[in-house]
């Protein structure tokens, strides 16, 4: 059995913490709570997480199922370089980025959220896993010499080795290889 990479599950929990800080920021900003500025800060870094978190790692081992639109923004993930691929800093970011969104009702449940995430991220860099973009490969095109020429006899076909060969004096004399051995007549009642 496998080992568990850990870094997918954190990057799982960290994007739904993101979207889950945008939504609770929403509620205490649009709803005037009394401290309607968690909210706001909320919002931004529940952005900011889900900007972070969008482009999936690349595994170990087997394939990894690329987002729509992933390689845009990874491109931009991939610009910060070690700041964003080491899980170290990631697990930093993610606790101090929801302390702030704790004095809120409506963001509570984002920062436990992401402080889950947090701590699988330092799971994940513990046990030396990091951030690496997918990389697309190019798809082969078929050759020449692979496809095949569609069939020329109707089906169903015989197997190939039982189907009758013409012999040259038939080809050249242009007549048709097979002959039917029942005659057929056509009559009309």
């Amino acid at each position: 059995m496998g080992q568990i990479e850990w870094a997918m599950w954190a990057n799982e929990q960290a994007l739904a913490s993101g979207l889950i800080l945008v939504a609770g920021g929403i509620v205490a900003t649009v709803g005037r709570f009394a401290q309607w500025y968690f909210g706001a800060y909320s919002i931004a870094a529940g952005a900011l997480v889900c900007l972070l978190e969008y482009p999936r790692g690349r595994r170990r081992k087997g394939s990894t199922m690329e987002r729509c639109g992933q390689k845009y923004v990874a491109a931009a993930v991939k610009l910060f370089g070690p700041l964003t691929r080491n899980y170290y800093v990631r697990a930093v970011l993610h606790l101090l980025l929801s302390v702030p969104a704790g004095f809120l009702l409506a963001t509570i449940l984002g920062t436990v959220c992401l402080a889950i995430a947090s701590v699988i991220y330092l799971l994940a860099a513990i046990r030396g896993e990091q951030w690496l973009p997918i990389e697309s490969k190019p798809k082969e095109r078929p050759q020449a010499e692979d496809i095949k020429p569609p069939p020329s006899n109707p089906p169903p076909r015989p197997p190939a080795e039982a189907r009758k060969k013409p012999n040259e004096d038939e080809v050249a004399a242009g007549g048709n290889p097979q002959v039917n051995p029942i005659p057929v007549t056509d009559e009309v009642v």
